[in-house]
């Protein structure tokens, strides 16, 4: 198969994707894979059938053929096919919640002196880079990432690029309890979608109600939480969006768990695990256990709470999730109160103030937890977070938290 026809069938086979006829899709693109000559054209069909598996939650597969691709990028000698393999390479490994493999595949990317495509492609890389990092909880380092890709979406003017990154804000901040700024990224990415997205996959629709359903949850709002959730998840259904399909369920059931519907909100956690375990999303699993354990604990069912906070422990473990370690230790601790079992309350006491200490998760000028209750936040331009009214009480003269790390230990 040469070039023309390559070309050809790579159309035919995105035609079919886009109007959900998506196995057939994928046959049309396996059977150009297999009897191309042309390397260009299986460079590209691979980036067709990578993110195709992307969107299905097919994450193994979606790695095997980005290693295919690769191989493919070397035997083209070409350094912008090489970044952007890297960049799908990276992208699977952040989707299979191997976060540092993520980051070191990124910082590949940055590395490779390719030409102005290649630059374009930094934004994408910051962003895939800033989401292992918040997988790591490693908040100042996925800050840096998220500002860097949204100034190249408006350096490039790429308004797809802009309302992912704010998506992950918003998520960025749902972490840190600003739900405010929780609600304000994706309602901008709602907003990117309404102006700009007549020809963009509904996906990015659906990604940024979703975001909202999060934030208007945290926040209370539950009618306008299950209506976003609800937009999110008929477009997932319709697309064959797995991975989204279990990010809805999931917080469909908090919402349900919310209004103390705990027997409506269990079946709901059960079938976003289901999706969630086939198709390796560790950290929605440990959101998904959390989410279980609270529910027992509201039914009083203390002793299987913390089997569901065990388990949920040992992904957070496995996986570097320190936030998700750090809501282990908190959940535990208002169990073990309750039980007045004074021993192993005082150890997860310990550890718990341990993981703030390790994530910085205090404001450097009140010293208070960040992350513990809403608070507006605010980043200063090294990515250090504070408390709005602590920088309105404060002033600013620098960053407190880097002139203390900037003192030399000899000279406190």
């Amino acid at each position: 198969m040469g070039q023309d026809q390559t070309k050809q069938q790579i159309e035919k086979g995105l035609q079919l994707y886009q109007s959900n006829q998506t196995e057939k899709a994928l046959h049309v693109w396996l059977k150009v894979l297999e009897k191309s000559t042309d390397a260009a054209g299986r460079f590209r069909v691979l980036g067709c059938l990578i993110t195709a598996h992307s969107e299905m939650g097919r994450y193994k597969d979606m790695l095997k053929f980005a290693v295919v691709q690769i191989d493919t990028a070397r035997e083209l000698e070409d350094p912008d096919y090489l970044t952007e393999s890297y960049l799908n390479l990276a992208r699977s490994n952040e989707k299979l919640c191997e976060f540092q493999k993520t980051i070191s595949y990124c910082k590949t990317c940055l590395n490779m002196q390719g030409t102005t495509v290649s630059l374009q492609l930094n934004g994408q890389v910051s962003l895939s880079m800033g989401n292992a990092y918040l997988g790591l909880s490693i908040f100042q380092k996925a800050l840096e990432c998220f500002e860097k890709a949204l100034r190249y979406a408006h350096n490039n003017d790429d308004k797809m690029l802009e309302c992912r990154v704010c998506c992950s804000l918003g998520n960025f901040y749902t972490h840190l309890k600003d739900y405010e700024k929780a609600l304000f990224f994706p309602c901008k990415a709602a907003e990117l979608v309404n102006d700009y997205g007549k020809g963009w996959s509904l996906k990015y629709r659906a990604m940024s109600q979703y975001h909202m359903a999060v934030a208007y949850r945290k926040l209370g709002r539950l009618a306008d939480a299950m209506e976003c959730c609800e937009e999110s998840m008929k477009i997932a259904l319709q697309h064959g969006d797995r991975p989204l399909q279990a990010q809805c369920l999931l917080c469909f059931a908090d919402i349900h768990r919310s209004r103390a519907d705990i027997q409506i909100a269990f079946p709901r956690y059960d079938s976003s695990m289901s999706i969630m375990t086939e198709i390796g999303n560790r950290l929605g699993q440990i959101q998904v256990l959390l989410g279980v354990a609270k529910c027992w604990v509201i039914q009083k069912e203390l002793d299987k709470a913390l089997e569901s906070i065990e388990k949920a422990y040992e992904l957070a473990e496995g996986l570097g999730n320190k936030l998700g370690l750090l809501k282990v230790h908190c959940l535990c601790e208002g169990i073990y109160r309750t039980k007045g079992q004074q021993r192993e309350l005082r150890n997860h006491v310990v550890k718990f103030h341990e993981c703030v200490e390790e994530m910085e998760l205090y404001c450097g000028m009140c010293g208070e937890s960040i992350g513990d209750k809403n608070h507006q936040l605010q980043a200063l331009p090294c990515s250090h977070v504070f408390h709005i009214k602590c920088l309105q009480t404060n002033g600013t003269r620098g960053c407190p938290n880097c002139r203390r790390s900037s003192v030399k230990p000899g000279f406190v």
